[in-house]
């Protein structure tokens, strides 16, 4: 009897009460538990060595195990360990003023923890923002089929990816979707830029049917990412630019994962000419993942507007843990060695001369489009190429599979629209060595071929 008291214990203790992020149920299958990291790669309880081709959930940016930034957040939180941002301390205040620098213009910024969050923040502010400037019937948010912004209520109602909202529904009200800049699978004809730009017609259209005098803001990823890693035009960004001004809509550039030299620019809307986003929501590889930290940085002149006087011109939001001193100090240090690493320029070198090899894929039966800008890249897979019919679920988990089993970790665009999830994505850690990039290149090339 106290034999098998003895066996039930060590097997509950052998039991995960983990619930784990975006897994189907499946007791078969133990999931990967990483016990140490260095660089681009990390180790699990077994001592097997994986390259992070996705680094972590794409925000990883300078890899695993940077001491400098650790010790960033150590001697910070030593010296003050909390303090909220009802009150200042000064690695907010710094970091805010170093993001208005590096966004090349005069930006307040909110802190907050995450990119859902940051994005809820851009919400509130825009809908407020137009309520104390004589526009009260500007509520709505238009984005982009396929796009995600978020899990949070406001931000998964502006995702509009079906399977993130199945059994989640109804969303809040006030969100419009239209098609994105998706030339590949466009419905519109001509070449791919003149695709895009049927597709930033469509955008306009919708604000004067809706009526422009009811629409708040158009959110977007310069890069729509999780839904497939879709890169537009330039021009077409630059023409949703024009829209939004012409209508008196703000523009809220989603960088969460585009930003801090991702694309190989310090944020993905500097690859359009005379942009300058009106909010600019942000988190992911602003501290590189080593802390939690989001942030939504306004326009200067929207924010003189929530200084006026009045009850309620204020903004009335808070974030316990948003702007937390350990992660502002992160976010400072982690800017600190992009700048001084020149990560940016060398992003923007091997995006080039290494990374855009895996293009010499789309020769493969199998392979419809690889999509790439900096350390960003999608392959769309297909089971043919002239009906773009999407690689089956079965296939495409073999081909991840087959990496993992390599020693390399590539993602899959799972979960997003009903039977696209069929693009595999590769963004590593803007650190990766040559010798890492080769790695994956050769390792992704073996795995595809052999499919």
């Amino acid at each position: 009897m106290k034999a098998e008291v003895e066996m039930k214990r060590g097997a509950e203790e052998k039991k995960s009460h983990l619930w784990n992020a975006m897994h189907k149920y499946n007791p078969n299958v133990k999931p990967t538990v990483a016990v140490s990291g260095e660089g681009s790669w990390f180790k699990d309880e077994e001592g097997n060595a994986y390259l992070d081709g996705v680094s972590g959930l794409w925000c990883l940016n300078l890899g695993y195990g940077r001491q400098e930034i650790v010790d960033a957040a150590a001697e910070q939180m030593m010296k003050l360990a909390y303090f909220p941002l009802t009150m200042n301390h000064q690695p907010a205040i710094q970091l805010a003023n170093k993001l208005s620098e590096l966004l090349g213009a005069a930006y307040q910024t909110f802190f907050s923890n995450g990119g859902s969050e940051a994005n809820e923040t851009a919400f509130k502010i825009a809908r407020q923002y137009h309520q104390q400037t004589g526009n009260p019937g500007k509520y709505k948010f238009i984005s982009r089929y396929r796009a995600y912004h978020g899990s949070t209520l406001g931000a998964m109602s502006a995702t509009a990816q079906a399977n993130r909202r199945f059994k989640y529904d109804p969303s809040a009200p006030g969100f419009l979707h239209v098609a994105p800049p998706y030339s590949y699978r466009s419905l519109f004809s001509g070449t791919s830029e003149e695709k895009d730009m049927r597709a930033a017609d469509e955008l306009e259209e919708m604000i004067r049917w809706e009526g422009e005098e009811t629409v708040a803001a158009v959110i977007m990823e310069p890069f729509i990412s999780g839904g497939g890693v879709i890169i537009p035009s330039m021009k077409y960004i630059e023409r949703v630019s024009e829209i939004c001004r012409k209508y008196h809509v703000l523009l809220i550039m989603d960088e969460v994962v585009s930003g801090f030299g991702r694309t190989g620019e310090m944020f993905g809307f500097k690859h359009a000419n005379g942009i300058q986003p009106d909010i600019v929501t942000m988190a992911k590889g602003l501290t590189s993942g080593y802390l939690p930290l989001g942030a939504t940085s306004v326009k200067a002149e929207i924010y003189e507007v929530f200084k006026q006087e009045g009850k309620d011109n204020h903004f009335r939001h808070v974030s316990t843990y948003g702007g937390h001193p350990a992660a502002c100090a992160v976010g400072l240090k982690n800017i600190e060695i992009i700048e001084k690493e020149k990560i940016v320029d060398r992003v923007r070198q091997l995006g080039h001369s290494r990374l855009s090899e895996l293009r010499n894929l789309q020769e493969h039966k199998h392979v419809g489009e690889v999509r790439q800008v900096g350390f960003l890249l999608g392959m769309e897979m297909v089971e043919d190429k002239s009906t773009k019919e999407p690689l089956s679920d079965s296939k495409m988990n073999e081909v991840v599979g087959a990496c993992k089993q390599k020693g390399l970790i590539i993602g899959k665009n799972g979960d997003t629209v009903p039977g696209g999830n069929n693009i595999l994505i590769i963004a590593p850690p803007l650190s990766s060595t040559e010798e890492d990039l080769d790695f994956i290149i050769e390792t992704v090339k073996s795995v595809i071929r052999s499919i």
